[in-house]
């Protein structure tokens, strides 16, 4: 139940990132089962390329919890993480991971790649896939469809 509550906190970035126009990506970070950070897409928004929910979300509970190994927190996504994210992931040496829609084009989790499960790097990143896969999903193609639909020049 707990990682259903806290992919659902991901989900509500994702959406905020979407109303933003940016791709509704959302990342939660926490420890216990408290939340510790948050962050959706800011790519478009911070004109940077590194602007992941991910990277975002790590940054800012690396930045709470005043230390860079995030050995004792857990990363909820609401899509598979690209291989930037995962392997800021694996250097943050982060306890677990869990994400909702699989990304056949860009996942690095599994769909292109398994950085986080790779024995050749200096962590293993424990993984849980599929939480609330389907909203995930939605989310996303409701999103892109929506915009390939906008009047040109407003398309993503």
């Amino acid at each position: 139940m707990v990682d259903d509550e806290l992919m659902d906190a991901a989900l509500a970035e994702a959406r905020e990132a979407g109303r933003n126009g940016e791709v509704p990506v959302g990342a939660v970070v926490a420890v216990d089962g408290e939340v510790v950070a948050s962050a959706g897409n800011r790519r478009e928004t911070d004109r940077d390329p590194t602007a992941h929910a991910e990277i975002l979300a790590l940054r800012a509970a690396a930045d709470r919890l005043g230390k860079w190994r995030l050995g004792e927190a857990t990363l909820y996504v609401t899509l598979e993480p690209c291989a930037m994210c995962a392997g800021a992931l694996v250097n943050a040496r982060l306890g677990r991971l869990v994400y909702g829609a699989a990304d056949l084009k860009a996942g690095a989790v599994g769909s292109l790649y398994n950085l986080c499960v790779d024995p050749r790097l200096n962590h293993e990143v424990p993984v849980s896939i599929g939480v609330r896969a389907d909203e995930c999903s939605e989310l996303l193609s409701g999103w892109f469809a929506a915009r390939r639909a906008a009047p040109t020049g407003e398309g993503g």
